[in-house]
């Protein structure tokens, strides 16, 4: 056995004295509050679909949560992106500055909005877009003129600028908000990965125009398919939710649509679910990052490099991810570890190299590129030794 796979065999015993010895999921869902309890009340209440009194409960206790004045629930983090983008006035032929690092997700939301990406690099200590890479792309391309911000070289106008918080990881979104002003660019948060996250005493999200939540199966809490806008823009929050619930104008037997809406609003039951989690969310957060801790310990002993939080932020590490020495390892570690029922997973394939994209502009995305050669994540959920202390 070469020093390699031995490193390897060391990092899945270490996994399996966290989790155990069945198969090891990435990330897995924690039932173990009152999920039942609030399905069970939803169903003798006959509210299953979008009206019902725990929808109302989850954006005012998530609103709350993350300190935005107002939460809009959607069907999931996508329709959410998608919502948002419209919100802050992105249409067709626009273009929308954002990472090639992050999930497909990101950049449906851009086309469901018929808008066109440009990408732009990310820092390597936090994954997420690049201030610098940002203003460097905007100095070269970008003029800000009475109607707004266009690249020189498309003509096309540029609408938003959406970096996203990978694994949970803060990107230097102060930074970045700072750039776009000058440019009159809003922002929008991706922050699906992020709840739980801050910079300095601010939770992700709270720095752009608006920001969105997600609560997939695989997120740090679930509602099984969900996501949320949140803002502290009262105006914007009104109208996402007159836009997610089919812009219909409110009336007690008409049906009346102004606007072409979208029928995005989240479920009485999905809701309920998430009122259940958000009682256990810090309990969670706290597991994590005791998780996140066992694993730098671990990695730092190994010298494997553990993607940590920057200074003067708070990671909810989501996923851990460490960083190999080439596309080669990352291959053979894959292999290894899945092969011995330990999931691990490479990060998500850059936009910029899938077929619908590979034609945007971008800045050469060489960080990224360097990146998505080496990335892999690490089983991250709460185990099972510690579900009992959210019982």
């Amino acid at each position: 056995m070469n020093a390699r796979s031995a490193l390897f065999d060391d990092v899945v015993g270490f996994v399996r004295s966290i989790y155990g010895d069945d198969y090891i999921p990435l990330h897995r869902p924690v039932f173990a509050g009152n999920e039942k309890v609030y399905l069970a009340e939803c169903i003798d209440s006959n509210f299953v679909s979008s009206v019902g009194a725990r929808v109302t409960q989850f954006e005012q206790d998530m609103a709350a949560f993350v300190g935005a004045s107002h939460g809009v629930a959607t069907m999931n983090g996508t329709a959410a992106l998608h919502a948002a983008l419209l919100l802050v006035g992105v249409n067709r032929g626009d273009e929308v500055i954002s990472q090639a690092l992050t999930f497909i997700a990101t950049c449906n939301a851009l086309s469901y909005a018929g808008a066109k990406p440009v990408f732009v690099d990310v820092d390597r200590d936090t994954l997420g877009m690049s201030p610098t890479a940002l203003r460097k792309w905007l100095e070269a391309h970008a003029d800000r003129r009475e109607g707004g911000c266009f690249n020189r070289t498309t003509g096309a106008r540029i609408a938003a600028c959406v970096p996203m918080h990978t694994f949970g990881l803060p990107c230097r979104i102060e930074e970045i908000v700072s750039v776009c002003d000058e440019y009159g660019i809003p922002v929008v948060e991706d922050a699906a990965e992020s709840l739980g996250s801050y910079v300095g005493d601010a939770h992700t999200g709270l720095f752009g125009r608006l920001a969105t939540l997600s609560f997939n199966g695989n997120k740090v809490i679930t509602t099984g398919g969900g996501g949320m806008i949140v803002t502290n823009d009262s105006a914007l929050a009104v109208r996402g939710k007159h836009l997610t619930t089919t812009a219909k104008t409110p009336h007690a037997w008409e049906f009346v649509h102004e606007e072409t809406g979208y029928n995005y609003r989240l479920p009485n039951l999905n809701a309920a679910l998430g009122v259940a989690q958000l009682e256990r969310l810090p309990e969670m957060l706290r597991i994590k990052a005791e998780i996140a801790d066992l694993y730098a310990q671990f990695c730092a002993a190994k010298e494997l490099r553990l993607v940590r939080a920057r200074e003067g932020t708070t990671a909810n590490y989501w996923l851990n991810a460490v960083v190999l020495d080439s596309v080669e390892e990352r291959d053979a570690f894959l292999e290894h570890t899945n092969a011995r029922g330990v999931m691990t997973r490479p990060v998500w394939r850059l936009m910029s190299r899938l077929p619908m994209f590979e034609s945007c502009q971008n800045d050469g995305l060489e960080i990224s590129h360097w990146l998505e050669d080496r990335i892999v994540n690490l089983p991250s959920s709460v185990p099972d030794s510690e579900i009992g202390r959210l019982a």
